[in-house]
């Protein structure tokens, strides 16, 4: 498979760090042209879209930064770029005397005034623009693979967001914490991530995993694989795929997998199949035709975990060509959407959220997701540069040289000066290229429980 990666380098000092690539991809041109389209009027001013967009990424980058951490970055210097006509206040700045202010009000304001149109406008652009300019497509079907996940991130107790995201309950009650679901969808190569959907994960307008997959399909790149775990392995996910002309690799459960086969699985099974849907998932989903149905084939094979578990037989139904062991091996990496979501919701902080009304949620989610998208080009850049794979290497060691050096490109005053950090920068990202273990990983293993104190009396 093809790990050749080419992210641009051009622009005034041909330097590819996170504020460069969103200044380079995200130009002024294009949010005057979104605020056309959207009939939104912007008056001259500190706190324009493009600026508020940006301090909202490396806040986010930053672990959840406050927002008097963005404010002050504004204070430090922002490339002049953003601001082609200043206003007067960005005009009176000196050396000596910041004309503008260190509180947080006037920015928390032009936060709240974003338009989420315009932020997943942006967050889409980003995307498209950094996938075409990082090649990933498999070699054996010169596709690109995409694995497909949900989790679930807690966010305030607000009365807008319990109202709209209802909180999960159980025997003992109902939890504190609005949930919502989320299912995003990563390259399996470059590890960029498209902008994702989500939706209420309790109550009337609860939506599910293989619902959400419907919504975002169409914003897949083209001739795509879908790469999902067994909870996408149904009929409907399949038939949407293949109505779009979208490839498949779904894995199927054991019961699933033996319908479809007509008899029991064994290891080295490869069956041409036509799914048809059962009358539970017309029942489910009644706009299905009569005639729906999805040519492929049901492959089975014995695989052994990485970890030394035991070996387990893995059964997937796949609309792929070619030979059995590739579509295996691709399958065989579905893991890394796991460690992707814990860059997310760890790493960048996204779980629990810190907003209380569902517009500040979407647009914390959307330009979370941008952030991870700059750090993982300025990944592609390094492994291009190493002639490696950017899934060799570690996402927050690369996000850490990312913090640190960009101020120090952003602020540089001549472009030798920028090159020579920008050149310190990736030096770092290159060092973050993970070690190749022979050693197999550990078992996973919890602490057990202790006994219970005894119950407090009053």
């Amino acid at each position: 498979m093809s790990t050749s990666t080419s992210i641009p380098a051009n622009g005034p000092a041909s330097i590819a760090d996170a504020l460069s690539l969103y200044q380079r991809l995200a130009p002024l041109e294009f949010f005057d042209q979104l605020r056309s389209q959207e009939n939104i009027r912007e008056n001259n001013r500190v706190y324009s879209t493009p600026v508020v967009i940006w301090l909202m990424i490396p806040q986010r980058l930053q672990g959840n930064g406050s927002l008097e951490r963005a404010v002050l970055e504004v204070l430090r210097g922002l490339p002049s770029s953003f601001w082609p006509q200043p206003c007067q206040r960005l005009q009176n700045r000196s050396p000596h005397s910041a004309a503008l202010s260190s509180h947080t009000g006037a920015y928390n304001q032009a936060r709240q005034g974003l338009s989420v149109t315009i932020v997943e406008a942006c967050c889409d652009r980003l995307f498209e623009q950094l996938t075409r300019s990082a090649p990933g497509a498999l070699g054996p079907w010169d596709k690109r693979a995409f694995f497909l996940d949900g989790t679930t991130v807690r966010m305030p107790h607000s009365k807008e967001l319990l109202k709209r995201y209802p909180p999960t309950a159980n025997q003992h009650g109902e939890s504190h914490w609005p949930v919502l679901r989320m299912l995003v969808a990563h390259d399996l190569q470059t590890g960029l991530a498209m902008r994702p959907e989500w939706g209420a994960l309790n109550g009337d307008q609860a939506v599910g995993e293989q619902e959400l997959l419907e919504r975002a399909i169409d914003r897949l790149p083209k001739g795509s694989i879908l790469v999902g775990d067994a909870n996408f392995g149904v009929f409907s996910v399949a038939y949407a795929a293949d109505q779009r002309q979208q490839a498949v690799l779904l894995r199927l459960t054991a019961v699933r997998a033996k319908h479809l086969a007509g008899r029991p699985i064994e290891d080295g099974m490869d069956l041409t199949i036509t799914w048809k849907p059962s009358r539970v998932e017309r029942r489910n989903h009644s706009t299905l035709p009569l005639d729906a149905a999805v040519s492929g084939r049901l492959i089975v094979r014995q695989v052994q975990p990485s970890n030394g578990a035991l070996p387990f037989l893995l059964a997937v139904f796949t609309t792929l060509p070619g030979k059995a062991e590739p579509i295996v091996a691709c399958y065989g990496q579905r893991w890394n959407v796991e460690t992707d979501l814990r860059h997310l919701k760890c790493t960048l902080q996204l779980d629990p959220l810190r907003c209380s009304t569902p517009d500040m949620v979407a647009k914390e989610i959307e330009l979370a997701m941008a952030a991870y998208n700059l750090v993982r080009a300025v990944i592609c850049l390094a492994a291009q540069q190493a002639g490696a794979a950017p899934r060799d290497y570690g996402f927050t060691r690369a996000q850490n040289a990312i913090l640190t050096f960009a101020p120090l490109i952003a602020a540089a005053r001549t472009e030798q000066e920028a090159q020579m950090h920008f050149a310190r920068m990736m030096f770092c990202v290159r060092q973050a290229r993970r070690p190749r273990r022979k050693r197999p990983s550990y078992l996973r293993q919890v602490w057990p429980r202790g006994d219970r104190f005894p119950n407090r009396k009053g």
